[in-house]
C-alpha cells in the first residue's frame, strides 16, 4: 500500500551541525515559541477618603460700644498707629472704650511744615475730648532741625534744645484738659546709629513728661535681647518667640504692634477701671469715675491725698494690742528643716521607729 507523501516544503527541516559545532556548540537554534504573556494583574487603586472641609466658625460680632463710652486718643507716627491697632484689639469687647487713631504715619516733632502737631493738636483734642491721651512720637525725627534760619544737625546742642521746646510745647497742649497722658518710649532699630540717636530722644521725652504729671512707658526691654541688642525675634504678650519686627529694622509685625500696645494697655486699664469690663451692658457718664494722674512736682500739690501718720504709742491702729518685741516670733522667723540643711548642713532627727534612727536602746534619740 502506498503512503502519502508530502511534499519537502511542508517536512520540518533538520539542519546537520558541523564537527566544530558538536564540540563548541553554536550554529542556529530552533525558535522558541513566546512565552504567553500573563495579563498583568490589576491594582484597584484606593480611594482616599475626602476631608470634609470644617467650615471656620463665624467670626465674633462686634461688640457695641456705649454712647458715653471711654476715649482714649492715640497720635503720632507710624508706631503710635501700631500701637493704635494694638489697643483697638486689646479693648474690642469693652463696650466702654473706644480708641480714637488720629496717627500719621511719616509725621514728627521735626518736619512742622509737613505736619503740625503743635498747631493742629488742639483741635483734635476740642474734637475727640478723650479720657486718656496716648502719644508715640519720634522715629521720623533724625534729621535736620531749622533753628532761627540755620539748619543744625542731629543731636547737636542747638538741636537738642530746639526739640526740647517742641516737645514741652506739645505736652503742655496735650496736659491742658488734665487728661491723663501716657508717653510710649521709642524701641530700638536695627541701625545703631539710629538706635543711639532713639537713646537720646527717649532721655529728653522721659524727663519732660515726667516733669508734667504724665506717665513715661518705657518699652525697651521688650524689643532688645540680654545684652540690648536689637532683635527680630523675641516674647510675645503670651511668651511664645515670634516675629516682632519687619525685615527693614523699622516696621512692626502684628506681633510687635499688640506687643507695645499691651504695655500701654496696662496703664490704661488701671486708669480705666470699671470702664474696661468686658460684657458690661448698661454705662452712664455718671457711672465712670474721674480720671486723674498725679499732678507734676509743685504743680499742684494739695491734690495729693496724704495718709496720717502713725503714733508708735497706738498700737491698736493695726488691730494689736501689743508692741512688735512681745509678740510671737512669726513663721517666717522660725527655722525650717529645710533652712537648718541649706545653711548648716545639718539633717534633721529622724522620727522614732523610722529605719534610718539609730538611737540605742530604742526609743532613746
Amino acid at each position: 500500500m502506498l503512503q502519502a507523501v508530502q511534499p519537502a516544503a511542508a517536512q520540518e527541516r533538520v539542519e546537520r551541525k558541523s564537527f566544530i559545532q558538536l564540540l563548541f556548540g553554536g550554529g542556529r537554534s530552533a525558535p522558541k515559541e513566546p512565552k504567553p504573556s500573563a495579563e498583568a494583574p490589576r491594582t484597584s487603586r484606593v480611594k482616599k477618603p475626602v476631608r470634609s472641609e470644617v467650615a471656620a466658625p463665624p467670626p465674633e460680632p462686634a461688640v457695641e460700644k456705649l454712647e458715653d463710652a471711654r476715649k482714649i486718643l492715640v497720635i503720632g507716627d507710624f508706631l503710635a498707629n501700631g500701637a493704635a491697632d494694638g489697643l483697638s484689639e486689646a479693648f474690642a469687647k469693652s463696650p466702654g472704650v473706644v480708641v480714637v487713631d488720629r496717627t500719621n504715619g511719616s509725621s514728627g516733632l521735626v518736619r512742622a511744615d509737613y505736619y503740625d502737631w503743635i498747631g493742629e493738636a488742639p483741635a483734635i483734642i476740642q474734637e475727640v475730648r478723650p479720657s486718656i491721651i496716648v502719644v508715640q512720637i519720634g522715629s521720623n525725627d533724625r534729621q535736620q532741625l531749622m533753628v532761627n534760619g540755620e539748619r543744625e544737625a542731629v543731636r547737636s546742642v542747638n538741636w537738642l534744645a530746639e526739640y526740647e521746646r517742641r516737645t514741652q510745647r506739645l505736652i503742655s497742649i496735650l496736659r491742658t484738659g488734665n487728661a491723663p497722658l501716657l508717653w510710649v518710649g521709642l524701641p530700638a532699630f536695627k541701625s545703631p546709629a539710629m538706635t543711639t540717636d532713639i537713646v537720646v530722644l527717649n532721655g529728653v521725652q522721659r524727663k519732660l513728661v515726667e516733669l508734667a504729671g504724665g506717665e513715661f512707658i518705657d518699652i525697651w526691654d521688650g524689643f532688645v535681647d540680654e545684652e540690648g541688642k536689637f532683635i527680630f525675634t523675641g516674647s510675645d504678650i503670651n511668651g511664645q518667640q515670634v516675629r516682632l519686627r519687619g525685615s527693614d529694622g523699622i516696621n512692626l509685625t502684628k506681633a510687635g504692634k499688640r506687643k507695645i500696645a499691651f504695655y500701654v494697655e496696662k496703664s490704661a486699664r488701671r486708669l480705666l477701671g470699671d470702664a474696661a469690663a468686658i460684657g458690661a451692658t448698661a454705662f452712664s457718664s455718671d457711672d465712670f469715675p474721674e480720671i486723674l494722674m498725679p499732678p507734676a512736682p509743685g504743680e499742684n500739690a494739695t491734690a495729693i491725698t496724704r495718709t496720717i501718720p502713725v503714733a508708735m504709742t497706738d498700737p491698736d491702729l493695726d488691730g494689736g494690742t501689743a508692741l512688735l518685741g512681745d509678740m510671737p516670733a512669726s513663721a517666717s522667723l522660725i527655722r525650717s528643716p529645710r533652712d537648718i540643711l541649706v545653711t548648716d548642713g545639718m539633717l534633721p532627727e529622724p522620727p522614732t521607729g523610722r529605719v534610718d534612727n539609730y538611737a540605742w536602746p530604742r526609743g532613746n534619740r
